[in-house]
């Protein structure tokens, strides 16, 4: 895998929303679900979490460079959302390969 970076609003965001280092690795490593980010060049992971009331998501937005994944954003989303864009599929393989 890639070495991750971390940008200061990703580092501050998980401050804001309580995500640890590892809960972010770990919506890298097995999504649930993977889209195009909002910004150029960017992919949206999500895993979901809780359940009934509680229930929510967590999103990450990364950025592929040569060497490094850098985590743009993290964030929690409540309740559940609508299944945006998916990534295309020779993207898709990429990013798979990296993580294995």
């Amino acid at each position: 895998m890639r070495e991750l970076k971390w940008t200061i609003h990703a580092k501050a965001k998980m401050g804001y929303y309580r995500l640890s280092e590892s809960r972010v690795r770990r919506v890298i490593k097995t999504p649930e679900r993977i889209e195009v980010g909002i910004a150029e060049g960017t992919i949206a992971l999500m895993q979901p979490n809780g359940r009934g009331k509680s229930e929510h998501e967590i999103w990450v937005m990364v950025r592929d460079l040569d060497k490094e994944r850098r985590v743009i954003s993290t964030w929690r989303y409540p309740g559940r959302t609508v299944q945006g864009e998916p990534l295309p599929e020779e993207i898709l393989k990429e990013f798979r390969e990296v993580i294995l």
